[in-house]
């Protein structure tokens, strides 16, 4: 006879996979988004001032728009995974082959798979104090050493917390693998000209990949600085990225792209998923690449309202960084929590800098006018 009563189970430990996690994964922490921010949007409604994300205001351009409603009803079916019509269309507006380009989910992936494909934990990657918060994220991820080169001092005279890239190319040793560079950096809207991005390249031996994050390029008129892409030719351990999130309004897509040496593709293609660019994000990007007035007014439209921006701010004592992008760095003689709190309450969403190690700054994105204007009035 089959006894009702259940056998004693001795209690076990609660299952916890962190503790299956390889080395590498072990020591990171999960990307903090900021703010629930579509929480938010139903909180304050249309009174909300989303100045944390770099976003651009304007948004995608009609004709990218009219492409991505065009491309809706093939969603059923699975995106090029080769991507050519876009790497046709990016062919013909960069001026390079099409197997030097690679596209990405966001450059963010592409940033990331340059570390998976070419570093481990016997090398160094070496970036900047301060830059793209991918940068060391790629690096942790792959076991590989960081080494994170202080940035200008604060009373830099042209660039303050910028890249000191003399220190960059001293920093590179023997096992070093890659040298990421951001050019205009996030978050501190730093710039770099053509010379002094050519001395590092003669200063790094040719088996470093040197990569120029240019995320912000089409925000960019400074005088001396073009782009990267310039010296491709000359370096073929040159990688450049960039991504359609900033001034092509098409964030929410998330696709990106790299220019490169073809056996750098090559390798990349070893890894990359092979369906990373939706069927949308393709056609939508390259409908943008063909709107070139689109693109000048946003251009026109970010310079003029940041500059306006950033001299109300001045107006007010708070000390705004010079920059070549859509945001505007604040540092404070005090700890920006308060500040960040303060705007918060009021609908008004920026970004602090503490996990960039700057506690006493803010990043602002420019905004509309009507949401320049919610900042300025929410500030105490």
């Amino acid at each position: 006879m089959v006894s009702s009563k259940r056998k004693f189970q001795p209690a076990t430990p609660a299952f916890d996979a962190a503790s299956l996690a390889n080395d590498a994964t072990a020591k990171l922490r999960a990307y903090d988004p900021g703010h629930d921010l579509p929480a938010l949007r139903e909180r304050f409604g249309a009174a909300i001032a989303e100045l944390g994300s770099n976003e651009n205001p304007m948004g995608p351009s009609p004709r990218a728009i009219e492409a991505m409603r065009a491309a809706l009803p093939l969603t059923f079916r699975y995106p090029d995974p080769r991507g050519a019509g876009l790497k046709g269309a990016l062919s013909a507006h960069l001026g390079v082959a099409v197997g030097n380009i690679a596209l990405g989910n966001g450059s963010h992936e592409l940033l990331m798979l340059l570390a998976q494909c070419f570093a481990n934990e016997k090398h160094s990657i070496v970036f900047s104090e301060f830059g793209f918060a991918v940068f060391s994220i790629a690096t942790a991820a792959v076991g590989a050493e960081a080494i994170r080169v202080p940035a200008l001092p604060r009373r830099h005279r042209s660039t303050p917390l910028g890249h000191d890239l003399a220190a960059m190319a001293r920093a590179v040793r023997r096992n070093t693998r890659i040298v990421y560079l951001a050019n205009p950096n996030n978050p501190t809207g730093t710039w770099f000209d053509d010379a002094a991005l050519a001395a590092l390249l003669d200063a790094v031996p040719r088996d470093v990949l040197v990569v120029v994050d240019e995320a912000y390029h089409e925000y960019v008129e400074a005088s001396g600085l073009s782009t990267a892409l310039a010296f491709c030719a000359r370096y073929p351990n040159l990688i450049v990225t960039r991504t359609f999130s900033k001034a092509y309004g098409l964030a929410g897509l998330r696709v990106g792209y790299l220019v490169a040496h073809a056996s750098v593709v090559a390798v990349l293609e070893r890894l990359r998923e092979s369906f990373n660019v939706n069927n949308v994000a393709l056609a939508g990007a390259a409908a943008a690449l063909q709107d070139k007035p689109w693109l000048a007014r946003v251009h026109a439209f970010n310079r003029a309202e940041r500059e306006w921006l950033r001299a109300e701010l001045l107006e007010r004592g708070y000390r705004c960084l010079p920059s070549q992008t859509n945001f505007l760095l604040c540092v404070m003689s005090r700890d920006a929590t308060k500040l960040e709190n303060h705007l918060f309450e009021r609908g008004v969403i920026v970004r602090p800098m503490g996990s960039y190690g700057l506690a006493k700054a803010v990043r602002i994105s420019v905004g509309s006018r009507a949401e320049n204007r919610r900042l300025l009035k929410a500030l105490p």
